[in-house]
């Protein structure tokens, strides 16, 4: 447990500075605080953890038997007399220990943290003071038009507006004023300026037209393409819901019975990788025979059937997507996972299973 967690926190780290770059260059870029950035990582982290957890497992798992094999600790207790099935018994407590971790996490902690970054998502897009309001920077709202304010008052007036409109490749239109404020006019954000002029400039004939003003209202809240509210995503909905779809939910998320139930049956079968994964990792590297150079072949071994047992996931959850009726098929990967582990447990207790025998010597 003290090196699952070990490897646990540097692969979530991993993956969580991997995540943090992306959302760090999304939301600095719209001029979101340091605030906003951390609450986005942390509701990030279930997602995080729940990709690193089974890996930690297998990490775990392999580092201590490894240990164990070049210490000779496990070569004295198999000559007590201990089969590799009584061997593997502490390993399975520790892989249904991470079950239980997963499971919190894949039916209650990532379905909450994901419907609430959504959540915070939408509310961000349609922040115009964060995305707008920023003192000292020109930004880009959207392609074409760009917007400058030098400085913010405490009483929310804006100094020295720029904004200039270049959408139109006909015509551009450069708004500057000394002061301006926003107005919230029937459900529309608008721009008031004082004391300001306005540039015109008509490309086919470069002519430049220019209009002062003492105060002029501009809609910016066009300037904002604000995502359309939707319901519930599929990663959203509790597990009770996914396994009995109504056909409400199948509108709200627009996803078929068949991946709603298949979403919902992953969920188990993530929970169960924990498992398999750390069983994998120990069986694995009981077969062969000791070596001085140690068990990196058996390691090498371990890590491809990882591999298998993941490629089966994806499998198995394309079939349960496509037919209602197949939802067993995302079990696929923890079945098969299983099997291999007591395989590979069965040929540890019976090392001559697949060598030839020689034939006895005759008697002289």
């Amino acid at each position: 447990m003290v090196l699952f967690g070990f490897f646990s926190l540097v692969l979530v780290l991993i993956y969580w500075i991997n995540r943090a770059v992306v959302l760090f260059d999304q939301l600095i870029a719209d001029g979101q605080s340091a605030g906003v950035f951390l609450e986005f990582t942390a509701l990030s982290l279930p997602s995080v953890i729940r990709l690193a957890l089974p890996l930690a497992a297998f990490a775990a798992s392999i580092y201590v038997t490894n240990r164990m094999t070049t210490e000779s600790e496990l070569v004295v207790v198999q000559a007590t007399g201990f089969s590799a099935f009584r061997l593997a018994r502490p390993v399975l407590y520790f892989g249904l220990i991470v079950a239980v971790m997963m499971s919190v996490l894949m039916h209650y902690l990532v379905p909450l943290s994901s419907a609430r970054l959504a959540e915070r998502q939408v509310e961000i897009s349609q922040n115009l003071g964060a995305r707008l309001l920023t003192e000292g920077e020109f930004v880009e709202p959207v392609s074409g038009v760009t917007f400058y304010i030098r400085s913010i008052t405490a009483l929310g007036e804006l100094q020295d507006i720029f904004l200039s409109d270049t959408r139109d490749p006909e015509r551009q239109v450069t708004y500057t004023a000394t002061r301006a404020f926003l107005v919230n006019d029937a459900g529309e954000t608008q721009l008031v300026m004082i004391d300001g002029l306005v540039q015109v400039l008509q490309a086919e004939t470069q002519s430049l037209s220019t209009t002062a003003f003492d105060d002029f209202a501009y809609n910016i809240g066009s300037l904002i393409a604000t995502p359309q509210e939707r319901g519930r995503r599929d990663s959203h909905v509790s597990t009770w819901e996914l396994l009995n779809p109504t056909p409400e939910l199948l509108v709200e998320t627009r996803r078929s019975k068949a991946q709603l139930l298949a979403r919902g049956h992953d969920r188990f079968s993530q929970s169960l990788l924990g498992t398999v994964a750390a069983l994998l990792g120990f069986a694995t590297l009981l077969i062969g025979n000791f070596s001085r150079f140690g068990v990196w072949r058996q390691i090498l071994a371990a890590i491809l059937l990882i591999i298998v047992v993941k490629a089966m996931e994806t499998a198995g959850l394309n079939m349960a997507r496509g037919n209602e009726g197949l939802w067993f098929a995302t079990y696929l990967p923890a079945l098969a996972g299983f099997v291999i582990v007591w395989f590979l447990l069965f040929w540890a207790t019976r090392p001559y299973l697949f060598k030839r025998r020689q034939p006895d010597e005759a008697i002289r």
